[in-house]
């Protein structure tokens, strides 16, 4: 940020005992006049809230630091004083100097204007400032404007702001430095404001919080400028206080006297004026860094200096953010003006999300999504179906060295009759299968469930992309997916129902896969049965099945020939078995998604939308109301930044006086 300089040389005071007194204003003031009215009227329109920072005097000191006697002074008119904090907005002071001897005053604030005049302006900015932050001792952000048009006063305009307090008082939150503290941060911040940084003469600069809160924001101090007040209380040491400037205050230091009681802001400046001629001490400070009229004129030079700087920024920020505001206008989806081309919009809408979900879930293309994962929906469904897989395989139902030959022990003895030895029973068979299939009876529903809702949340995902401009539609083309879903979801669950209960009865198949995994398993039974009736083995391990307990078996060796025989038939028909449900499973996935795609979804969606009553396709394509809110935003936001970017138009020719 550029060093702001002091401009010309600054008057000097005149002889106190001469008729005239120093005015505050200047023929400088003609020419900063236009700029700063420039600067106010962007205030006034809110530019601020498109994000835009507004060239700005921002006054802070601490609590009883003499500020409101400094700005008394600059305005010529009273301010409100009292115990506590008496600033509690930001107020804005809008002074302009006017030829006429009436003055005008008036305040802006929660959308009117209020005419006052000076004997009552304080009383009315009590007022007003009740009516913003409540008639206690809170605070608010809400600007309060104070414009005074006066004759022989600058042509400034400042944020007067809360002053600052550690220790809540008379009623004040408890919360009220935090409160200030947020407020002034948010103020003091930008770079394009100026820091007005009011301090007493009766305390140690350093310590003061206004200091540490702007050198936390201007840590070179390039943008600070301090007031001295009450220089007549402690003059001693203020003179080396200074000029050496151990703060480092970039744009130097004004000292001034406060006006006592109920003093003319004549007679105070006359005041000023002898003490710091004739004092002793404070006459031997510079004349360039006393007196309410020169920090008046500084002000007013610093004021000119950064809005001729700032300006040419401001409008091509505004010019920036109208042209992005505008394409974005643009960009919006036109809304249909007849039932012709809401039904046109209604058909592209339906068309271009079944070719999306056709892509992403049957042909595995996945281009419109390529960072979401969650999207790519052909290989989730691979990772679904392969974790159905392998869950059923390493299910306890799947695990064929659990109680080895104990159940078809059981079983066997509980299936004797009155035949011929040695002869395995097919109803013995079936028992184990059904209370096998009846152990995982529960995970192919429960995966057909889990497979639906990811369906589910992609085919919605889909529909409300494409129907995102239009509210009514989105709801009733995702109430349409979700009732043909869970329609589709039913179906899916009865039919793998159906699969378990088929499952259950029939012990059935036709792939040679059963008999070579038989026959590999029969084969190794002498040899197991050697190491455990012979040998003594308790443990054995059976290739294509692993190692198993054993030992409890030697008890059963009448049926033991039956028992192997069973475990073996039963462990080479159950992976048949595992093997059927997952790959069925994934027939009736591929043609479920390719029916809800290619047929079923656009039916279910017209037939959602002709039973309403009324203007249907016109009221689906009504625009939703963050959509609408949207296109209002936009369209305020272009009216303002197009307002603003005509006042800087018959401004901007002027600024290239101001910027050297």
């Amino acid at each position: 940020m550029a060093h702001f300089s002091n401009g010309p040389d600054l008057v000097e005071y005149e002889d106190a005992n001469m008729e005239t007194h120093v005015p505050l204003v200047s023929s400088y003031n003609d020419h900063i006049r236009p700029l700063l009215d420039a600067v106010d009227k962007l205030r006034h329109l809110k530019i601020m809230n498109e994000g835009i920072q507004l060239p700005t005097i921002v006054v802070v000191g601490d609590q009883s630091s003499g500020k409101s006697s400094v700005l008394e002074s600059l305005a010529g008119i009273n301010l409100p004083r009292g115990q506590g904090i008496c600033t509690r907005v930001p107020l804005v002071m809008r002074l302009q100097h006017r030829p006429t001897p009436t003055p005008e005053v008036f305040l802006e604030f929660n959308g009117k204007k209020v005419y006052t005049n000076e004997a009552r302006a304080a009383d009315a900015i009590s007022l007003a400032t009740d009516e913003i932050a409540g008639d206690g001792k809170g605070i608010s952000n809400t600007p309060l404007t104070l414009v005074v048009k006066k004759k022989g006063i600058p042509d400034l305009t400042m944020i007067d702001l809360p002053g600052i307090t550690r220790v809540p008082v008379h009623g004040q939150p408890e919360d009220i430095y935090e409160q200030i503290a947020g407020i002034i941060t948010e103020y003091i911040r930008p770079e394009e404001s100026i820091i007005l940084n009011v301090l007493s003469a009766t305390v140690d600069f350093p310590t003061c919080e206004s200091i540490r809160m702007s050198r936390q924001v201007d840590k070179t101090g390039e943008r600070t400028l301090a007031v001295v007040t009450k220089s007549d209380k402690a003059p001693e040491g203020l003179l080396e206080k200074v000029a050496a400037d151990d703060l480092n205050i970039g744009l130097g230091y004004v000292c001034v006297k406060n006006r006592i009681g109920d003093e003319s802001f004549e007679d105070a400046r006359k005041e000023e004026a002898q003490l710091f001629k004739n004092h002793p001490l404070l006459s031997r400070i510079d004349k360039s860094m006393v007196g309410i009229p020169f920090l008046a004129q500084k002000l007013t030079q610093i004021q000119a200096t950064i809005i001729a700087k700032c300006l040419p920024d401001i409008a091509r920020s505004i010019n920036e953010k109208l042209n992005a505001s505008i394409s974005e206008l643009n960009k919006m989806p036109r809304t249909p003006s007849s039932p012709a081309e809401a039904m046109t919009a209604f058909i592209g809408i339906v068309g271009s999300a079944k070719e999306s979900l056709r892509k992403i879930l049957i042909r595995g293309e996945f281009d419109e999504y390529l960072n979401d994962h969650q999207m790519h929906c052909t290989a989730r469904l691979v990772e679904m179906l392969n974790l159905y897989s392998y869950e059923l395989h390493n299910c306890s139902e799947s695990d064929p060295t659990r109680n080895f030959l104990v159940e078809e022990i059981r079983v066997l003895e509980e299936s004797r009759g009155i035949k011929l030895p040695n002869f395995l029973p097919h109803g013995a068979f079936l028992s184990i299968l059904q209370r096998k299939v009846d152990g995982i009876s529960r995970m192919p529903i429960d995966f057909v469930e889990k497979i639906w809702a990811y369906i589910e949340s992609v085919v919605l995902s889909v529909l409300r992309h494409h129907s995102e401009n239009y509210h009514q539609l989105q709801l009733s083309t995702s109430g349409a997916a979700k009732n043909l879903i869970s329609k589709m979801k039913e179906q899916s669950i009865s039919w793998v129902t159906e699969i378990i209960q088929m499952e259950k009865m029939t012990d059935y198949t036709c792939s040679p896969d059963y008999m070579s995994e038989w026959s590999k398993l029969m084969n190794q039974q002498d040899t197991i049965f050697r190491l455990i009736l012979t040998q003594g083995y308790s443990k054995v391990k059976i290739e294509g099945i692993g190692e198993v307990e054993a030992g409890h078996i030697k008890a059963y060796q009448n049926v033991l020939h039956q028992a192997f025989d069973l475990k073996m038939r039963m462990t080479a028909y159950w992976m048949i078995v595992l093997r059927r449900l997952v790959e069925s499973m994934a027939l009736h996935l591929q043609f479920s998604v390719q029916n809800l795609v290619n047929k079923e979804m656009e039916k279910e969606i017209i037939s959602e939308l002709m039973s309403n009553q009324g203007d249907v396709i016109g009221r689906m394509m009504e625009e939703s109301p963050s959509i609408a809110a949207k296109r209002e935003k936009l369209n305020k936001s272009i009216k303002l930044l197009g307002e603003s970017k005509k006042v800087l138009g018959n401004i901007m020719d002027k600024i290239a006086t101001y910027s050297d």
